[in-house]
């Protein structure tokens, strides 16, 4: 009897355990619809953080090694092709409600996704969320088309081309350097209305009005949108426009204006009424004023431009040389005369700044390079600079104890002309006579100042030979010869 009991208990747990076994290995959850924490994703480099709730039932269904993921649709919505864009640890999530925060991927671009959450143990998906735009902006800064030149034109019957420029001028980010981008144009109809003309890299304008070109975002907003263009048709003779780079008037701080004009085939530019020889491109810098004047060929038509500029830029003069000299006991007064506003000065001597230095005008005493730099200080904010070299004369009347009696005239600054001693030059009343081998003079004077020759000798031989004759003012004579050497 008592063995007949210890069977049936041991049966009844059997059966017990086996139905424990049976409802965990056929437990269940429900996940709900995925809630986001977002109406569309416009990510970019600098924001990809996204969040989405869901609640599921049981908690107690999970399984230890159960994962949480994040299923993404296609573009239309569709999960036939889906991807997992996200999945937590093993048993990272364990209760109800969750949230979990994730990205998209780079390559993401429409505006029919959805996402679906999915479990692993046990198996388990929600149904699709709402669907939502999502764009990731590879590129999300301005761009330029037409080489940022702000009009064009084409002749009648005709069209012009509109591109985005690639790499395009200066810093420009060329969004043709990422292949997967398409771009919408656009035709403005109003000061901030426009309407869209067709999809591509490029635009065929046959139509006047101006137009603009912007990546496709889809519904999300971004930066990445290029500069507007002008279109006109042109027949023969038709005025165009110029436009300068710094406006009009400009202010030509540090950089000249670019005038720019419409795109054509050939280029040539005036300035008041002169041609200017070697400028025939597109553009023209200049820091002048004056009426600028351009001829553009579109191929089959002419087109004239004009602009009166209006330069601010200060005038400025200085009153020495770029070389100078002077004697050791000489000093040199150099005046600065400008039409600047509030000028401030500059003087430097071998690039030191020469502090005490502060007016328009300072004696020079020391030999050196020299650099003034003037400042208008109101109004256009510019400055110029002047640059010019103090050097020692040479001395007129060395003190030399003989009478050369060979010179070599060649420019080198050595022994180029006839230096003879100071008892017979200038305000000695001594006379000098020089004459050819001929005996035709040359030179005479009671007021020698150590300048022979004056000017260059022609030689008919390799050496030539003149005669002198020195005559003090007692009668004290001295003769010789004085042979010139190349």
């Amino acid at each position: 009897m008592m063995k007949t009991t210890f069977v049936c208990k041991l049966l009844l747990g059997l059966c017990i355990s086996a139905l424990f076994c049976s409802q965990k290995i056929n437990a269940q959850i429900v996940i709900g619809t995925p809630n986001l924490g977002f109406s569309q994703a416009c990510a970019n480099a600098d924001f990809n953080s996204y969040n989405v709730s869901f609640v599921f039932s049981p908690e107690s269904a999970l399984n230890a090694s159960n994962q949480f993921s994040i299923e993404l649709s296609d573009a239309s919505g569709s999960f036939t092709d889906s991807t997992i864009i996200y999945t937590s640890s093993a048993g990272e999530i364990t209760t109800s409600p969750a949230t979990i925060s994730f990205s998209f991927p780079t390559t993401i671009a429409g505006e029919g996704y959805k996402l679906k959450i999915k479990s692993t143990a046990p198996a388990a998906s929600s149904s699709s969320s709402a669907s939502f735009a999502a764009y990731y902006k590879i590129q999300d800064s301005p761009f330029t088309i037409n080489n940022l030149i702000d009009n064009a034109a084409y002749c009648e019957g005709g069209s012009y081309l509109l591109t985005i420029d690639n790499p395009g001028a200066g810093t420009n980010d060329s969004p043709l350097n990422y292949p997967s981008l398409t771009f919408n144009w656009y035709k403005e109809t109003g000061p901030t209305t426009s309407v869209f003309v067709a999809e591509g890299s490029s635009l065929s304008v046959n139509t006047p009005g101006t137009y603009f070109v912007e990546t496709n975002y889809g519904t999300c907003t971004s930066n990445s949108y290029s500069n507007r263009v002008e279109i006109i048709e042109a027949t023969s003779g038709i005025d165009t426009t110029i436009s300068s780079s710094l406006g009009n008037p400009f202010c030509p701080s540090s950089e000249p204006t670019t005038l720019s004009t419409t795109d054509g085939i050939s280029y040539q530019w005036y300035k008041d009424g002169i041609l200017l020889p070697g400028a025939t491109n597109q553009t023209y810098q200049t820091e002048d004023s004056g009426l600028f004047e351009v001829n553009i060929d579109l191929g089959g038509c002419m087109a004239t431009g004009a602009i009166d500029l209006i330069s601010e830029k200060f005038t400025s003069s200085i009153n020495v040389f770029d070389e100078n000299e002077i004697e050791s006991d000489e000093t040199l007064n150099v005046i600065i005369t400008t039409s600047a506003i509030n000028p401030e000065y500059q003087w430097f001597i071998n690039d030191v700044i020469i502090s005490d230095a502060l007016g328009s005008s300072y004696e020079v005493d020391q030999t050196g390079n020299y650099k003034v730099i003037i400042t208008e200080t109101t109004g256009c904010t510019a400055s110029k600079e002047f640059l010019f070299m103090v050097t020692q004369a040479a001395n007129p009347f060395p003190d030399v104890s003989d009478i050369p009696n060979l010179i070599s005239p060649n420019g080198d600054g050595t022994n180029d002309t006839w230096i003879i001693p100071n008892q017979y030059v200038s305000g000695t009343n001594t006379e000098v006579l020089i004459m050819d081998n001929y005996g035709k003079i040359v030179l005479k004077t009671d007021d020698y100042q150590n300048n022979w020759p004056e000017s260059e000798l022609s030689f008919n031989t390799v050496n030539l030979v003149y005669y002198y004759i020195i005559t003090t003012q007692d009668n004290d004579t001295k003769k010789g010869s004085i042979t010139i050497v190349k």
